[in-house]
Formats: C-alpha cells, sequence, structure tokens
C-alpha cells in the first residue's frame, strides 16, 4: 500500500532491509534465493534477529513512518519523550558510583549479597543478570527511578543485551569485509559446527570458492555463512598454531 502510493506520487519505494525488520529479511529472501516450497519465517533466518526484537519494533520503524508521512505530530512527540526519557535515564545510572563503602555498596551487599571489591557504575551493575532495574532503584542513593515501563524495558534490554549487540554488528561489518574471503578448497562441511544437514549437503556439492559465493547459494542462510566464517577463522587460527 506504501508503495503504490509513492509509485503514484514518482517517489523512491520503501524499502526494508534485512538490519530493520523482518519483512524485510523475508522479501530478501524471496527475492534473491526464492523458494520451491512454502516459506517460513524463523527466527533463525535473521542475521540481525537480537537487533529484530518486539520490544523495540517502535523505535527501529517509527523514524520511517514519519518520513512518509504515516506518523502524526502527537504520535511523534510522544515518540521523542520516550527517546529522550531512555537517554536521561540512562545517564543518570551512568552519573551513579557504588563503592564497597558508600551507602549503595552497603544496600546492595545486604539486598542482593554482591560484595563489591571496587567502584562500579550503575548502569554497569545492571549488565548483571541477577540485578534488575527494580532491584537497582531500591538501592540507597538510586531512587525513585522512573515510573514509564516503556522506559524501564528499554534501559533495561539495551544495558543487558549491549555486549551481544555489539559483537553482532562487528561480526556483519566483518562479513561485509569478507564477501571475498577465500574458503579452502579442502574444507569438510561436516566439521563446520551448527550446519543443518542442508546447508552442508549443498555447500559440499557447490564447492564454493568464497564467501560472497556460498552466501548466494540458494538456501544458504546469512546465519550458516557466519558460522562458515567463524569455522575458517578458527582453522587458519589452529594452523597459525601448529
Amino acid at each position: 500500500g506504501i508503495n503504490a502510493v509513492l509509485e503514484i506520487r514518482g517517489e523512491e519505494p520503501l524499502i526494508l532491509d534485512r538490519s530493520q525488520a523482518y519483512t524485510g529479511v523475508l522479501i530478501d529472501d524471496l527475492v534473491t534465493q526464492g523458494t520451491l516450497e512454502p516459506y517460513r519465517m524463523f527466527t533463525s533466518r535473521a542475521e540481525y534477529r537480537l537487533s529484530l526484537r518486539e520490544d523495540n519494533a517502535d523505535i527501529r520503524m517509527t523514524g520511517k513512518g514519519r518520513e512518509l508521512g504515516l506518523v502524526d505530530d502527537h504520535r511523534w512527540e510522544t515518540f521523542n519523550r520516550l527517546l529522550e526519557d531512555i537517554g536521561k535515564e540512562q545517564d543518570r545510572l551512568s552519573s551513579i558510583w557504588l563503592t564497597p563503602g558508600n551507602p549503595s555498596g552497603h544496600s546492595l551487599a545486604a539486598m542482593k549479597n554482591i560484595q563489591l571489591n571496587r567502584e562500579v557504575r550503575a548502569l554497569d551493575l545492571l549488565k548483571r543478570p541477577e540485578v534488575t532495574y527494580s532491584d537497582l532503584v531500591k538501592l540507597d542513593g538510586m531512587g525513585p527511578g522512573v515510573a514509564d515501563e516503556r522506559v524501564v524495558e528499554q534501559v533495561q534490554v539495551q544495558v543487558k543485551y549491549a555486549g551481544y549487540l555489539q559483537r553482532q554488528s562487528d561480526e556483519i561489518e566483518r562479513t561485509v569485509h569478507n564477501e571475498k574471503r577465500q574458503i579452502p578448497a579442502d574444507l569438510d562441511y561436516s566439521e563446520v559446527r551448527g550446519l543443518s544437514s542442508e546447508a552442508r549437503e549443498k555447500l559440499q556439492n557447490v564447492k564454493p570458492a568464497t564467501i560472497g559465493q556460498a552466501a548466494r547459494i540458494q538456501g544458504i542462510t546469512p546465519a550458516a555463512v557466519s558460522l562458515l566464517l567463524i569455522h575458517i577463522k578458527k582453522r587458519l587460527k589452529g594452523l597459525r598454531v601448529a
């Protein structure tokens, strides 16, 4: 519907790529790889699935909607206020330090039985799996926190997933640079951990010379390419050690 209107207006179409939405993953798969059987949208098809979460759909897509004239002023103001509140709370928690000897540190030890041996920012403390935002704001000197559950959810999720998201981002960047990376001719695909039987069979039959060629084999998902890259890097590292 959006692209029908853009076509009438003579404007560029809306294209959602694989990093923006599962719709982008689905369309890209069908256009570039085709299908001989019913297509199922599994999360494993998306190499950016840590970013394509239900809780951040508004953060990913509201800007696009605004550009297209689908988001009115009230919704846009509400959205920007949400982003501002998330940023403010992250900044606030970044500015608060807990030490083994201050009231916050004593409160943490009493409430969660966590003994600090050095100073730590409240935001970094939230990275611990056993510490939630509600735990944090109950500590001496931490409250009262924010009441908006959407802000709480995003602050907590963004902090706890930060390391995983950064590693994923780095892997994506390396994948782009590795488009022309050579695949050893004697590579045994049965040794690549995590590959499906179908992916192993297709790779073994085609024997792609590069990562780019492997990525374009029908049925080889971006996730499979990532597993292949990891295996090749480990193999090269092992050869250097030997």
